[in-house]
């Protein structure tokens, strides 16, 4: 055998061996578990009963209107408090309002547990509540329901009175007469603190 082979067959067999022992000086025992996690979302779906509160015709100066409407908690998660915001728009039948907002003359009074000697737990009138911040009426109107047991715990309940006035204020109030007002009130839950879980 020439040099040449001897010296090439010796670097082959070298490199043979140097390779299969480094992979023998790093094997090593393994093994693999693999989790599968979920993180469910619960929600939040406060409900108004009915969809419609006041549908009325014919109001008159001195007139008032008391419904009753109940906020539901049909989520999965507990509600912490509810925020109410307030929009309407007055149609004027004969352009003959010159100014005048249909809303300052319509009192609203929230009522809790009515009967014949209940006293508003907040008063205000439409124009007034339509530019108020809805967390403001949060805290004068929904708060005080919960103020023992902290929110609308899930699958409860509770009910309201609201009545509207149309406030007789001794003077001409003739403009608003074939008016129509349009309320839109909407209601937005909030959850309740985050937790811990472990």
């Amino acid at each position: 055998m020439s040099f040449f082979k001897k010296v090439s067959a010796g670097v082959v067999t070298a490199s043979l061996g140097l390779s299969l022992m480094g992979g023998g000086t790093y094997a090593y025992f393994s093994d693999t578990e693999t989790t599968n996690n979920t993180f469910g979302m619960g929600t939040l779906d406060v409900s108004v009963d009915p969809e419609v509160i006041v549908d009325v015709n014919d109001l008159k100066p001195g007139d008032t209107v008391l419904k009753e409407f109940k906020l539901g908690n049909e989520g999965t998660l507990d509600i912490k408090s509810i925020s109410l915001l307030t929009d309407y728009n007055v149609i004027d039948a004969e352009g003959d309002n010159n100014g005048s907002d249909l809303g300052d003359h319509i009192r609203v009074n929230f009522l809790w547990n009515w009967d014949k000697e209940s006293e508003p737990v907040f008063q205000t009138t439409l124009s007034e509540l339509q530019g108020m911040d809805p967390d403001t009426v949060a805290k004068d109107v929904f708060d005080p329901l919960w103020e023992q047991r902290g929110g609308l715990d899930v699958g409860d309940e509770d009910t309201l009175w609201v009545q509207f006035e149309f406030v007789d204020n001794g003077e001409d109030q003739n403009e608003f007469q074939g008016d129509d007002l349009n309320l839109t009130w909407q209601f937005h839950a909030n959850q309740t603190d985050g937790e811990d879980y472990e």
